[in-house]
């Protein structure tokens, strides 16, 4: 006699994993990018006085912010509340994030020797990940969570430039000018992701997304070269657990099909690219997230409804299509804004 099959989780015929999964859905999926965060007079009540960091380590703290745009906005899924350093901070990087700078690195890796700042990453080092994703899975019920983790790429541009940056010369530099240090350092920030997606996907995160924020810095034969080896890798590891899994980064839209092809199920899109016109570039086998301008929020309901009809048009005939924004929900954006807009998508298109 055969073996039972295992039963589908709670979250695996949500309209999220199902639009993942490029199968029908009754209503296009929403969750918004940065929907956990300062746009929440809720959320800036529970952090006050709290540093980010230390408020990512808190299990309790993450559970009650990862849950508050689910209660307020209906959104078809919960993003883990978390910050692309701390898996960087968890294995003993001397950074912190400074309010209106973001991730500041206290030295930069610029030399071979710089690397031992890098070891392995344990689940031990993040318990409270583990931890955190058990409470909010009981809480979520058939609501999916989200993982993520920032890509390598991202995370050395950080690393190596010491904080955030417009140029990115120093990250660049490497790049060009030393290759095997710099695919080094990809390769080792890439096991290091991928255990972080790992820890989050066995505690119960139902898909993972990959954040590539500044990979639009980047002309494609370099992305190919240099960085897509690295995103491939971390896709690769955390492939057999079956869990969706998302790839974004902001102005790529002449890295789409790369970016596919580096290993993701969807596809993220930011604003300035049509989804039809995405679909296009990535290929067929992929489903496509995204894509609404986020400044889009602050004009009149009717211009948001528009506008929200405008990337609906474009994604009609997807093979799936998540509903999302360009980029994350911006810090003064009215959040009633953000619920109305979700009630306006799952209307708008009902099946």
């Amino acid at each position: 006699m055969s073996a039972p099959e295992t039963p589908p989780s709670a979250t695996y015929d949500s309209a999220f994993l199902k639009a993942c999964r490029r199968e029908p859905v009754p209503h296009t999926p929403v969750w918004f990018m940065r929907q956990a965060g300062r746009s929440l007079p809720e959320y800036r009540k529970v952090r006050e006085g709290i540093p980010m960091l230390e408020s990512c380590m808190r299990p309790e703290l993450v559970t009650e912010i990862t849950l508050q745009p689910v209660r307020r906005h209906n959104v078809d899924a919960a993003i883990y509340y978390s910050d692309i350093v701390v898996p960087l901070k968890a294995i003993g990087v001397d950074l912190d994030i400074r309010p209106g700078v973001g991730p500041v690195v206290e030295k930069p890796i610029r030399t071979r020797a710089d690397l031992a700042q890098l070891r392995d990453l344990t689940p031990e080092d993040v318990s409270y990940v583990t931890e955190a994703i058990g409470l909010l899975t009981r809480e979520l019920g058939p609501t999916p969570l989200i993982g993520f983790a920032g890509a390598p790429f991202t995370l050395a541009s950080y690393l190596v430039e010491g904080g955030p940056s417009r140029t990115y010369e120093n990250a660049k530099a490497m790049m060009y000018g030393d290759p095997e240090l710099w695919a080094d350092l990809l390769d080792r920030l890439a096991e290091i992701t991928a255990v972080f997606l790992k820890v989050q996907i066995e505690a119960g995160a139902s898909a993972v997304q990959l954040f590539d924020s500044w990979a639009g810095a980047l002309a494609p034969v370099d992305y190919r070269r240099s960085v897509l080896p690295a995103s491939a890798k971390v896709f690769d590891a955390v492939e057999g657990y079956g869990v969706p899994r998302i790839h974004f980064g902001v102005g790529c839209g002449e890295l789409l099909k790369l970016m596919g092809e580096a290993g993701a199920d969807v596809v993220g899109v930011d604003w300035r690219v049509p989804l039809d016109e995405a679909a296009r570039r990535v290929g067929p086998g992929k489903a496509l997230q995204g894509n609404l301008d986020p400044t889009v929020l602050f004009a009149s309901t009717e211009a948001v409804e528009a506008k929200t009809r405008e990337v609906l048009d474009s994604a009609e005939g997807l093979e799936g299509h998540v509903f999302n924004l360009g980029h994350g929900v911006m810090p003064s954006t009215d959040p009633d804004a953000l619920t109305r807009l979700v009630e306006y998508v799952h209307t708008h298109t009902t099946r």
